[in-house]
């Protein structure tokens, strides 16, 4: 436990860009997870995408939140021929990260692509196109995380459920891909109405869950439990 401040520290894994503002490869995240984390009484602090450094950067934090992204994903998330035949700075730092978290039981908090990264680092594989997979009137990418998309579900007993409670809450949507199986030892924990796995869970671990949507954006009480559950479990 880190002992510098009563906060316990929260790392949140940065995007790397190859280009835009910048002309020179740069970091960048939205600044909602850290105002999130903040909020929630944790104390936030960037992780960069260094990979020899990553396992130092989990011994030293008390907890993770794996953020949302849009970056090219490798093949090998789907098995079907899709995706990139090479492995982006993120997926090989975040996917090892999570699979550090794991074996220290560290608490982590995965959202949306960080979700993503959770089911295939634990084995899974993913839909390359969730609205070709799952057709559906549900809408999984809306335009601006500030949306309300659809609802979500806990199954009973689970962590996810602890936190959120048993009825269907409302939640935003902002990804193309989705959750298709699940790797051993990690369970279901939410739907959506039209059955896209919106929550993934390892039982048994301190804190190891997965979200498909984005509540740093702090729309419901649901959402903010979620992040208070990951300070808590980090502070204990």
């Amino acid at each position: 436990m880190n002992t510098t401040s009563q906060r316990p520290v929260i790392g949140i894994p940065m995007d790397w860009k190859e280009k835009g503002t910048y002309k020179l490869p740069y970091y960048a995240i939205r600044d909602s997870y850290f105002n999130a984390i903040w909020d929630a009484g944790g104390l936030p602090v960037g992780i960069p995408l260094l990979e020899a450094a990553g396992n130092d950067y989990v011994r030293f934090v008390d907890g993770v939140m794996l953020p949302g992204g849009d970056y090219p994903s490798p093949s090998r998330w789907y098995g079907d021929g899709h995706g990139i035949p090479d492995e982006h700075p993120r997926s090989i730092v975040n996917e090892q990260m999570i699979r550090d978290l794991l074996l220290l039981d560290k608490p982590f908090l995965a959202v949306c692509a960080g979700m993503q990264e959770m089911a295939v680092a634990t084995g899974g594989l993913l839909h390359w196109r969730v609205a070709d997979a799952i057709p559906s009137e549900i809408n999984h990418r809306m335009l601006t995380p500030s949306e309300i998309a659809h609802t979500v579900k806990a199954e009973p007993g689970t962590l996810f459920a602890k936190l959120v409670g048993n009825e269907p809450y409302p939640v935003n949507s902002q990804h193309f891909e989705a959750v298709k199986l699940i790797g051993a030892g990690v369970i279901v924990s939410g739907r959506a109405p039209d059955g896209v796995i919106e929550a993934i869970e390892v039982p048994g671990k301190r804190f190891a869950l997965g979200v498909q949507w984005h509540p740093e954006m702090g729309f419901t009480e649901q959402d903010h439990n979620l992040l208070v559950g990951l300070v808590d479990a980090a502070r204990r």
